[in-house]
């Protein structure tokens, strides 16, 4: 069977990341190389990946609206990678004037050999890539830009620092690039052993977000965002579509709820772009979806009440 991405690709069918390219750091110390200004950084997102859109949402939640430009790219993804063009809720690049994203990858790294993913953090003043890593980024976000931001926000709080990281390694082995390990693999084994993998981690889930109404009770952290981003996508994506399908996230009753709650925080709902999130996995991944028939369900309710108010600890 065909992979994919044949170059991430083990030779048992599984389905390996390959590592973020560009770590450099932005930083409010005045003597960093990559020093945190407005207006000088630009993010470059698909809002059908939830990878860049953890990246949106902390963009958001820290008031970097003004800070931080950002541009999206097409959800339809060919063999030459994401491109820029002018659509519903995608546009062209206007800091580059690039039409497709490998561009700012070879400005950055002529030769360039890998997968050019999303997002990407491009400095405007040197014309490069300072990172291509959601998870630094996410953190340059709440710490780096907090002057320039909500310094009232803080998702990376410093007394779950320890607890926190080990969520999110958990949280990413298991559900966030869990579905991937099933929905990439080339052989049943390997596709039975991350779907089974995946369902004990969200059962995981289930009973701790029973008797709390976030992960770490009354306050929302990153983790909480990293796991929104993958079920908001579960039931219209990756149940189907990445054959995860032993439950749907509505089957959870804490795992819907929490997910209701999370999608009407003000201003998550227009981070969420369910036609580009659909088109794109049933569009691109022409090897899973041969037909590339996008489907018109599932209604997901996500404005519904969600009735966990009365949960905190």
């Amino acid at each position: 069977m065909k992979a994919q991405f044949p170059e991430e690709q083990g030779a048992g069918g599984q389905f390996t990341r390959q590592e973020d390219e560009f770590r450099e750091w932005v930083s409010s110390v005045g003597s960093s190389a990559w020093p945190a200004q407005a207006d000088r950084y630009h993010l470059y997102v698909s809002l059908a990946c939830p990878w860049a859109c953890r990246t949106v949402i902390l963009r958001h939640l820290k008031g970097l609206e003004d800070v931080i430009g950002m541009t999206v790219v097409d959800p339809v993804r060919d063999d030459r990678g994401w491109a820029f063009r002018d659509g519903p809720g995608f546009s062209k690049d206007p800091i580059n004037n690039f039409a497709f994203l490998s561009e700012a990858y070879l400005a950055t790294k002529p030769g360039f050999k890998g997968r050019y993913t999303v997002p990407v953090l491009w400095d405007k003043e040197t014309r490069r890539i300072v990172n291509n890593s959601e998870d630094d980024i996410c953190r340059m976000f709440n710490n780096a830009f907090n002057g320039l931001g909500r310094h009232d926000v803080d998702l990376f709080p410093a007394d779950l620092e320890d607890e926190h990281s080990k969520l999110n390694e958990f949280l990413y082995e298991n559900i966030n690039n869990g579905v991937y390990r099933a929905g990439f693999a080339t052989r049943q084994d390997e596709y039975e052993g991350a779907c089974k993998r995946l369902f004990a981690a969200l059962d995981t889930l289930e009973i701790r977000l029973a008797s709390r109404r976030y992960l770490f009770g009354d306050r929302v952290v990153e983790a909480d965002w990293r796991v929104f981003c993958t079920l908001v996508r579960f039931d219209a994506v990756y149940h189907g579509h990445f054959k995860c399908n032993i439950r749907r996230i509505v089957d959870y009753p804490a795992l819907q709820g929490y997910l209701q709650d999370l999608c009407q925080q003000p201003g998550i709902a227009a981070t969420v772009n369910m036609d580009h999130i659909k088109r794109h996995y049933y569009v691109t991944h022409e090897d899973i979806n041969p037909t590339r028939i996008v489907p018109v369900g599932p209604e997901l309710h996500l404005d519904q009440p969600h009735g966990r108010e009365g949960l905190s600890h």
